[in-house]
Protein backbone atom coordinates (compact mmCIF):
# COMPACT_ATOMS: atom_id res chain seq x y z
CA UNK A 1 0.00 0.00 0.00
CA UNK A 2 1.25 3.47 -0.85
CA UNK A 3 0.68 6.27 1.61
CA UNK A 4 1.19 9.86 0.51
CA UNK A 5 2.12 12.55 3.01
CA UNK A 6 0.71 16.08 2.98
CA UNK A 7 3.49 18.65 2.74
CA UNK A 8 3.50 22.42 2.42
CA UNK A 9 5.77 24.00 -0.18
CA UNK A 10 8.37 26.29 1.42
CA UNK A 11 10.22 27.26 -1.77
CA UNK A 12 10.73 26.21 -5.40
CA UNK A 13 13.63 26.30 -7.82
CA UNK A 14 14.05 24.67 -11.24
CA UNK A 15 11.46 21.92 -10.94
CA UNK A 16 12.25 21.08 -7.33
CA UNK A 17 10.69 22.25 -4.08
CA UNK A 18 11.54 22.26 -0.44
CA UNK A 19 8.47 21.16 1.49
CA UNK A 20 7.64 20.58 5.15
CA UNK A 21 5.14 18.27 6.77
CA UNK A 22 4.71 15.80 9.64
CA UNK A 23 7.90 17.02 11.29
CA UNK A 24 10.09 16.56 8.23
CA UNK A 25 11.57 18.74 5.51
CA UNK A 26 12.08 17.16 2.10
CA UNK A 27 13.11 18.08 -1.44
CA UNK A 28 10.33 17.19 -3.88
CA UNK A 29 10.32 16.78 -7.64
CA UNK A 30 7.56 18.96 -9.13
CA UNK A 31 7.39 17.31 -12.56
CA UNK A 32 3.82 16.04 -12.01
CA UNK A 33 2.40 19.31 -10.63
CA UNK A 34 4.53 22.11 -12.09
CA UNK A 35 6.02 25.11 -10.29
CA UNK A 36 4.04 26.08 -7.19
CA UNK A 37 4.09 29.11 -4.91
CA UNK A 38 5.17 28.76 -1.29
CA UNK A 39 2.26 27.83 0.98
CA UNK A 40 0.74 25.35 -1.49
CA UNK A 41 -0.14 21.95 -0.04
CA UNK A 42 0.79 18.82 -2.01
CA UNK A 43 0.48 15.09 -1.51
CA UNK A 44 4.06 13.78 -1.54
CA UNK A 45 5.31 10.25 -2.09
CA UNK A 46 8.86 8.99 -2.55
CA UNK A 47 10.37 12.40 -3.26
CA UNK A 48 7.70 13.64 -5.68
CA UNK A 49 4.70 15.92 -5.37
CA UNK A 50 1.86 13.82 -6.79
CA UNK A 51 -0.92 16.40 -6.74
CA UNK A 52 -1.99 19.70 -5.20
CA UNK A 53 -4.38 19.35 -2.24
CA UNK A 54 -6.36 21.79 -0.13
CA UNK A 55 -5.40 22.71 3.43
CA UNK A 56 -8.54 20.86 4.56
CA UNK A 57 -7.51 17.66 2.76
CA UNK A 58 -4.00 18.02 4.23
CA UNK A 59 -5.48 18.25 7.75
CA UNK A 60 -7.76 15.24 7.14
CA UNK A 61 -4.87 13.18 5.79
CA UNK A 62 -2.68 14.14 8.75
CA UNK A 63 -5.48 13.08 11.12
CA UNK A 64 -5.83 9.74 9.32
CA UNK A 65 -2.08 9.16 9.50
CA UNK A 66 -2.14 10.01 13.23
CA UNK A 67 -4.94 7.48 13.72
CA UNK A 68 -3.04 4.81 11.81
CA UNK A 69 0.08 5.43 13.90
CA UNK A 70 -1.94 5.19 17.13
CA UNK A 71 -3.57 1.92 16.10
CA UNK A 72 -0.25 0.42 15.01
CA UNK A 73 1.29 1.48 18.32
CA UNK A 74 -1.46 -0.38 20.19
CA UNK A 75 -3.23 2.71 21.47
CA UNK A 76 -6.18 1.82 23.65
CA UNK A 77 -8.45 4.75 22.71
CA UNK A 78 -8.76 4.20 18.97
CA UNK A 79 -12.32 5.57 19.02
CA UNK A 80 -10.84 9.02 19.61
CA UNK A 81 -9.47 8.93 16.07
CA UNK A 82 -12.65 7.64 14.43
CA UNK A 83 -15.39 9.72 16.06
CA UNK A 84 -16.89 10.50 12.64
CA UNK A 85 -17.50 6.77 12.04
CA UNK A 86 -19.09 5.89 15.38
CA UNK A 87 -22.90 5.49 15.41
CA UNK A 88 -23.16 6.02 11.67
CA UNK A 89 -24.37 3.76 8.91
CA UNK A 90 -21.61 3.01 6.37
CA UNK A 91 -22.02 4.81 3.03
CA UNK A 92 -21.15 3.31 -0.32
CA UNK A 93 -19.38 5.56 -2.83
CA UNK A 94 -21.75 7.02 -5.42
CA UNK A 95 -20.48 4.73 -8.20
CA UNK A 96 -21.41 1.65 -6.12
CA UNK A 97 -24.81 2.78 -4.88
CA UNK A 98 -27.73 0.90 -6.35
CA UNK A 99 -25.64 -2.14 -7.27
CA UNK A 100 -26.72 -4.32 -4.32
CA UNK A 101 -28.86 -7.32 -5.12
Amino acid sequence: MCIGTPMKIVGCEQGMAVAAGRGQTERLNLLMVGELPPGTWVLAFQGSALRVISAEEAAQTDAALDALAAVLAGGSDTDAHFRDLIDREPQLPAHLQGTRT
